[in-house]
């Protein structure tokens, strides 16, 4: 946009953005005003929208475009415009009213307080907006708007504050607590009965808190806190103040449990008497939580759990570490409450304490202490018998889990029961979880006389059996044995999603099952029984896929059976992706037949699926219809697991691989699909992948195939560049490059990809665009660099690719940016390693002749990279390289990093200081020291990102 836009122009725009009924000219307007909000007018007409408060649609898109602006793009302002930005700003919220919209307030309240964080001359921002509306009740609702987010935006990333001016942000805002305390004490005393002004002090407190602004001690005592639990404890208070005060209270248990683990002894005495208060004070909210649950108020029920289980997780070192000499810790009681809530009906309720169980299982598991356990059993059995409750289903469901209304989400939570389960078991053990389970499944349960269990309670039994069976000892002879019998002569009659709960569990009994084969068969009949019957079938072929993984020698004498049904396999009642399992299982059985029986079976299998695909490609005229059988990606998909899944031992390397002449077999029929569906990217991304488990399958005895692939994929490349082409690639060389004949022909491979890929990648936006494209490329010539690095280093592509390698550095995507950095770091990595290999001397002279063309570049992008594009996450492969750059060569990394540090700005955009002399000579040392550790790089290079961030 390169002239102001009239008013006029903007409001129309507006107007059609909100009330067009047209999509086109939404779209329309969306797009122009997103051009507007990106251009330096935008800061004069939305100011202007604010002051004429035409109507609430163009107020609110104003609001939002000068937060935004001053988020964003703060540095196109001059530092003399920032004053009067401010006052117009305080103008613009000053004449708020209770008839303003909350979301307008909500974004200049935030703009405001983005301004104070990036405008370093403005000294005293707190002091400043209470004196100008403090004095004003009508001004009460803004204010307290301002003084809650200042704190939220101060700890948000978005600003780029860096952390030298964040830091005296927190210590100007601690500077303020006193004031800001008792100005929330005045708003609660002089509150009157508003709600919505009490629920905005809950939420100012918070923010505080949050930010560690408000100090500990003052807060368990304090006229707010205090309220927060006042409320607490009335079960008729509102439910947004509720939730509110809900807020606050576990922000502070959050920041008490911080505080603690990073205090010293000295002054945790004090915290231990203010947990102490904050514990008496939790504790006593077990009858509003009972009051709650009578009222069926479900949402102050789930407050009442977050509080319960966030107390928990305070104290929970303190609970373990003070029951280590033998007497429980006080705090232990708390454990009743929150399994007090796991017992509520509602399971969402149970969901929020899983985290908690996750913690202590992890921290007794360390502490591998039989008293520990013994002493924190109890309360892990009651667990599980109250998450077998809430596994149940209704007693009137008549299908499975997922079907019904509501399915999908019941069924996500019992996977998380699952495994949640599977984590915390190893404190009552698996066979003691197992026989309790079972308990519940006999009709005397130790009584003479007692009812049968209802077929949903003997449901949800299976399904805890059914996480901890792979848990169980193969030699276990006491309850297994029932359990298998009374699965195998189940009533006809019985509950759908019965039998299909035993039907998984048989699948995961598989290693049990290959510990006694005697089991074997009648496991298997019963299992080629339920294939046939609709609802089963899945459940039977993932059962059998277990089975045969876990049971292939056992399984081999079985195999003709196994056979047979992959030939009906179309015949049954199951979806591709479960037949897909059920000829990976098949496919490892053939692998652990006799040698000569092994090409014929695998031979057979393969054509079953090549058949159907091969009259679609022959066929004219019939329509694809995705996930059905006029799909080749059907088709390939099951190739592709016989490949991948059919493994056999093969001892000596030169003598014939039984699956060689069925793979031989299958190239002309997949390139065949290559050529007749290039253009459909799913297709040839199912195709390549079926090549490269082909490969895979006998390996160097593919070698007789490589020239074929090699140019088919070349010629597809120059026209239709799918980057799994390149994915393809890399499989080849990793699998043959390492033979020198093969090397050179790999080479021009790659180097005639380049030109296509280039041409992708220098579009407008070319590397964010296509990431999937970066990422096989740097995973093709990392590749190279492991398997051939003479020949890679030899290549005429090889400074196109470093050029291209160091603009992807600040690309922000995981998994192309994890291919780059192991591209740099094999490349450096290559001139430094002393490996088996003889070419040592010329792959050093070759890298440092690289590295002295394009060395200060690279160390530059990647420093830039991980300062202002790349996600933290991201930093340790940048910090691997750097580590590896000094190990390669410190004295030149030493000049080029000091060149990087040097382009780095000095002053972030509102004027503060980024970096200080003595953080730039720490990081700086910090790269450099001898034999450095990537760890120590990592820590170093977050640190200083956070400088400017």
């Amino acid at each position: 946009m390169n002239t102001p836009p009239e008013l006029a122009t903007v409001y129309q725009a507006v107007y059609s953005l909100y009330n067009n009924p047209d999509p086109t000219e939404k779209e329309k307007a969306s797009l122009w005003l997103g051009e507007l909000q990106k251009s330096v007018y935008a800061w004069k007409i939305s100011d202007e929208m604010l002051q004429q408060k035409r109507d609430l649609e163009s107020c609110y898109f104003a609001a939002q475009t000068m937060r935004t602006k001053i988020q964003l793009s703060f540095h196109e302002l001059p530092t003399e415009s920032h004053s009067s930005l401010r006052d117009s700003l305080l103008d613009h919220i000053s004449q708020i009213n209770e008839h303003t919209n909350s979301i307008i307030v909500t974004q200049l309240c935030v703009a405001l307080a983005d301004l104070a964080l990036k405008m370093p001359s403005w000294h005293k921002p707190i002091v400043d907006v209470m004196n100008r509306f403090g004095s004003n009740a009508s001004s009460l609702w803004p204010l307290l708007e301002i003084m809650t987010v200042l704190p939220e935006e101060a700890i948000s990333r978005t600003n780029r504050l860096g952390a030298n001016r964040r830091h005296n942000v927190f210590v100007d805002l601690s500077s303020c607590a006193d004031t800001v305390t008792e100005f929330l004490k005045a708003c609660l005393q002089n509150g009157g009965d508003n709600i919505q002004i009490h629920i905005r002090i809950l939420r100012c407190l918070t923010s505080w808190v949050k930010v560690h602004a408000i100090s500990l001690e003052t807060i368990p005592n304090g006229e707010v806190t205090t309220y927060a639990f006042e409320v607490l404890r009335n079960h008729i208070s509102s439910s947004q103040l509720h939730e509110a005060a809900t807020d606050c209270v576990c922000v502070i248990l959050q920041i008490l449990e911080e505080d603690y683990e990073r205090t010293s002894s000295d002054h945790n005495e004090h915290l231990q008497q203010l947990q102490l208060g904050l514990f008496t004070s939790v504790m006593s909210l077990e009858q509003p939580y009972h009051l709650s649950v009578a009222h069926e108020e479900m949402e102050k029920s789930l407050n009442y759990c977050r509080i319960f289980t966030e107390l928990a997780e305070t104290f929970l070192d303190r609970m373990v570490l003070g029951s280590m000499d033998g007497t429980q810790h006080y705090a232990i009681r708390i454990l009743n409450l929150v399994l007090m809530c796991v017992g509520h009906h509602d399971y969402e309720v149970a969901q929020i304490t899983f985290n908690l169980w996750y913690r202590l299982s992890e921290v007794l598991y360390r502490k591998n202490s039989d008293h520990l356990n013994t002493m924190f059993r109890p309360y892990i059995e009651r667990l599980i018998g109250a998450l077998c409750k809430h596994c149940q289903m209704e007693p009137d469901h008549l299908g499975l889990v997922e079907e019904g209304s509501g399915g999908e989400d019941f069924a996500d939570f019992r996977s998380r029961v699952s495994e949640l389960i599977k984590d915390v078991v190893f404190l009552v053990g698996s066979s003691h979880c197992f026989r309790q389970m079972f308990s519940t499944l006999t009709s005397n349960n130790g009584q003479e006389q007692s009812r049968p269990p209802t077929w949903d309670s003997t449901e949800a039994a299976l399904y805890i059996m059914q996480a901890v069976a792979k848990n169980i000892l193969p030699e276990e002879n006491d309850v297994v044995p029932k359990v298998v019998e009374a699965i195998l002569n189940v009533p006809e009659n019985t509950h759908i999603a019965v039998k299909h709960t035993s039907i998984l569990l048989l699948g995961e009994l598989c290693e049990w099952i290959n510990s006694h084969p005697q089991s074997l068969e009648p496991v298997l009949n019963f299992l080629l029984t339920c294939l046939n019957q609709r609802g089963l079938a899945s459940a039977a072929s993932s059962a059998l896929h277990s089975i045969c993984t876990a049971c292939p020698l056992n399984m081999a004498s079985h195999f003709p059976g196994l056979l047979q049904i992959a030939r009906s396999i179309d015949s049954f009642p199951i979806s591709n992706e479960a037949a897909i399992g059920l000829l990976k299982g098949v496919s490892v059985i053939s692998a652990r037949l006799p040698r000569d029986e092994i090409g014929p079976a695998m031979k057979e299998l393969c054509w079953i699926q090549v058949r159907p695909l091969c009259e679609l490609m022959e066929t004219e005229g019939i329509p694809l219809d995705r996930g059905t059988k006029t799909d080749p990606v059907y088709w390939l998909d099951r190739l592709a697991a016989i490949f991948r899944n059919t493994n056999p031992q093969v001892d000596n390397s030169h003598e014939a691989h039984p699956c060689q002449n069925v793979v031989t077999e299958m190239w002309p029929i997949l390139s065949n699909v290559c050529n007749r569906y290039k253009e459909d990217l799913r297709i040839m991304e199912r195709c390549c992948r079926c090549l490269r488990y082909a490969v895979r399958c006998i390996g160097q005895h593919a070698v007789h195939l490589l020239e074929p692939i090699v140019e088919q994929i070349v010629q597809l490349y120059a026209v239709h560049q799918h980057s799994c082409f390149l994915y393809l690639s890399s499989i080849l060389v990793d699998e043959y490059a390492g033979d020198h004949d093969c090397a050179a022909g790999l080479v021009r491979m790659l180097e005639a990809f380049i030109g296509p890929t280039f041409t992708v990648l220098q579009q407008n936006d070319g590397l964010k665009n296509h990431p999937d494209t970066v990422d096989d490329l740097f995973r093709l010539c990392a590749r190279f660099l492991q398997r051939a690095p003479i020949a890679f280093l030899h290549s005429a592509a090889l400074s196109s690719i470093m050029d291209c390698a160091i603009m992807a550095c600040s690309l922000d995507h995981r998994d192309a940016n994890a291919s780059v950095m192991k591209f740099f770091y094999d490349f450096l990595h290559s001139g430094r390693n002393h490996d088996e290999r003889s070419d040592f001397t010329i792959r050093r002279q070759m890298v440092q002749e690289v590295l002295r063309e394009k060395g200060q570049r690279l160390v530059t992008s990647l420093l830039h990279a991980a300062v202002f594009q790349l996600s933290t996450y991201m930093l340790q492969d940048v910090a691997d390289v750097l580590a590896e750059f000094t190990l390669t060569d410190s004295t030149s990394m030493a000049t080029w990093l000091f060149e990087a540090i040097s382009a780095m700005p000095v002053q972030n955009v509102g004027g503060s200081p980024t970096a200080t002399p003595e953080q730039v000579a720490e990081f700086h040392n910090a790269v450099l020291t001898p034999k450095v550790s990537p760890k120590v790089v990592m820590h170093a290079l977050r640190t200083f990102a956070r400088l400017f961030r």
